[in-house]
């Protein structure tokens, strides 16, 4: 399969205007893919040839419960231990290029559409000995154990070998891509993909306790963001806050994808 949108980095040249899509509210904030340039990149330590764009973090009044990343990793980067909390979780989503991950002593080659996830106290390093750089999605969320539940297991798997699952009365309009089972109440946390067919719909406003960081893969929409309507396209990152009521319509020629991450099957904290 080929690849799917990533910033392009870059500066915009002087002849352009500010005037875009960017917005931050109280309930929501869109970054589009055109404004993640190169002067707002981030490294991390213990990484070589590797920058990062920080699409989303803990941020008290807003969303609380994840921290999102658009990763590039060049030729020869990579790095001996991927993750440094011992109580975070994640998720790694290949959006174009390949490398080498060791995830618990198991080797693995990650190719677009590769998705993992690695549970609290993983053992992982991610190397890219190909002849392009690879970019990837990463998610992460702090684990919230609950006595009498094991800890869920780390796996690794392909888009491609989970079947997208159509919503109901929809015809496959509508259709998501579980890569884990929603009655597994192990798993705190869901990344999922969730594709519209060219003029398929959201047809509601949803409004749930939720929180959603929404990284489009591909195709273009319009987007209910709590009472406005943003058109989106491949690349850009939505951040909702809970409850922030939601929809949207494909508006492309082709299916509008996207990767969507949401905090699951646990108490709500009583106190801040």
């Amino acid at each position: 399969m080929t690849g799917y949108a990533f910033p392009k980095g870059g500066l915009p040249g002087q002849a352009n205007r500010t005037k875009g899509r960017a917005m931050f509210t109280e309930a929501y904030v869109v970054v589009p893919g055109e404004v993640m340039s190169d002067i707002v990149t981030s490294f991390l330590p213990g990484w070589t040839n590797m920058r990062m764009w920080v699409l989303a973090r803990p941020l008290s009044g807003f969303a609380e419960t994840f921290s999102q990343y658009s990763v590039e990793v060049d030729i020869n980067g990579g790095t001996d231990r991927l993750e440094t909390d011992d109580e975070a979780q994640g998720v790694l989503f290949v959006l174009d290029g390949s490398a080498d991950l060791t995830l618990d002593g198991q080797a693995h080659k990650m190719t677009p559409g590769s998705y993992v996830y690695y549970a609290p106290g993983a053992d992982m390093s991610l190397w890219n000995t190909g002849d392009e750089p690879i970019r990837f999605a990463w998610v992460r969320k702090k684990f919230v154990a609950v006595d009498g539940l094991d800890r869920p297991e780390s796996f690794v798997t392909h888009e491609t070998d989970v079947p997208a699952l159509e919503m109901p009365h929809t015809d496959g309009a509508w259709a998501t891509t579980r890569f884990v089972d929603p009655t597994d109440l192990r798993h705190d946390m869901h990344v999922n993909i969730v594709t519209l067919r060219p003029g398929a719909s959201i047809p509601f406003e949803e409004t749930h306790v939720m929180e959603h960081g929404i990284y489009v893969l591909q195709g273009s929409g319009i987007y209910l963001l709590n009472q406005d309507w943003m058109e989106v396209d491949a690349g850009d990152f939505l951040w909702l806050r809970a409850f922030c009521p939601q929809g949207c319509y494909a508006t492309g020629k082709t299916h509008f994808k996207y990767l969507l991450y949401k905090d699951v099957n646990r108490h709500m904290p009583l106190s801040f």
